[in-house]
């Protein structure tokens, strides 16, 4: 079976510079410090990196993140699933919805349930950056513009317990859940060194105010996790801070910034309620619509299904949990 070691895989990525942050050796060795085993496995020019989570009585759940799995590599990933008792392996295509996953021959295909937001916005960072403001609604380039003239001004920040503390405040105003000190540390730790991540603080007079981590790799950037507090609201640091990321991310060559979670409904839908909802990612929408970006959808996740009782189970369990 043609699985490799973690050095193995990031030889392997040095050919595929544009594979997703989510299919890192790095994000792989992040999940294994959290109740994750990473297997990579790598056939000539392709490869892919599954996650197995343990269940009780010697069962697990295989998840593969962010991918384009060759179908050639079908028996090798079932052998591995079926070897580690997984009860069902659940990928989540790197693919938009419009270009149709169902080509690779799934069974039994579409999964009811996704893992990452599904509904996203892209934010197209080519080109000048007089450019990609004019992009933006007005309102968000005033905003940015505000920030700067009330005083808030960005730099790159390394204080992971004072930014944990500020995402349980956000987690708890906007009712999101909050990952450890540790993973936080830990994400830093793995990611920063090679470039691929920093820690931004948007403050004034040395008072933090905003924070986010940004994440680069080949022509994608993401923004993945941030946080502000309850202070001086008034002075926009969200807004420039989310600017000051896309630079960071023009800087490293990225082309596209993913805004990363938006409620999952077409635009008409969102557009009509934006102003009225502030429940789940709603209450994001309208702060990540200002910044000009593209509204897209991700494939659906797709369940290949190991053990079909216990897979039952599992999906009474999902349903239940709405």
């Amino acid at each position: 079976m043609p699985i490799v070691s973690l050095a193995g895989w990031n030889q392997f990525l040095q050919k595929h510079t544009n594979a997703h942050l989510l299919q890192t050796g790095e994000w792989g060795e992040l999940k294994s410090a959290f109740g994750w085993e990473p297997v990579r496995i790598v056939a000539g020019e392709v490869g892919v990196q599954i996650l197995f989570r343990k269940l009780p009585l010697g069962f697990t759940v295989a998840y593969i993140p962010k991918a384009v799995v060759d179908k050639l590599l079908f028996k090798e990933i079932d052998s591995v699933c079926k070897r580690k008792r997984a009860i069902f392996l659940k990928i989540e295509p790197d693919l938009w919805d419009d270009q149709k996953p169902g080509a690779w021959n799934l069974e039994p295909g579409i999964s009811l349930f996704n893992i990452q937001p599904p509904r996203t916005i892209i934010v197209d960072i080519r080109g000048a950056e007089e450019e990609i403001m004019a992009r933006m609604k007005q309102k968000t380039r005033y905003n940015i513009r505000l920030a700067k003239k009330k005083g808030v001004a960005v730099r790159a920040w390394d204080d992971i317990e004072s930014f944990h503390k500020m995402m349980l405040v956000t987690g708890g105003r906007d009712d999101f859940g909050v990952h450890s000190l540790e993973y936080y540390r830990r994400a830093y730790e793995l990611f920063h060194p090679s470039g691929m991540c920093e820690l931004l603080v948007a403050e004034h007079e040395g008072k933090p105010l905003a924070a986010l981590m940004v994440f680069a790799r080949g022509r994608r950037a993401w923004y993945i996790y941030g946080a502000s507090t309850e202070e001086e609201r008034n002075r926009m640091p969200n807004y420039l801070i989310q600017w000051e990321a896309m630079r960071w991310a023009k800087a490293r060559g990225c082309e596209e910034y993913d805004l990363w979670g938006v409620p999952d409904e077409d635009e008409a839908t969102l557009e009509a309620n934006f102003e009225t909802r502030q429940d789940g990612l709603w209450g994001v929408y309208r702060f990540k619509r200002g910044f000009g970006g593209e509204l897209r959808r991700a494939a659906q996740a797709m369940d290949r299904v190991y053990n079909q009782p216990l897979y039952w189970l599992y999906l009474r369990f999902m349903a239940n949990r709405k």
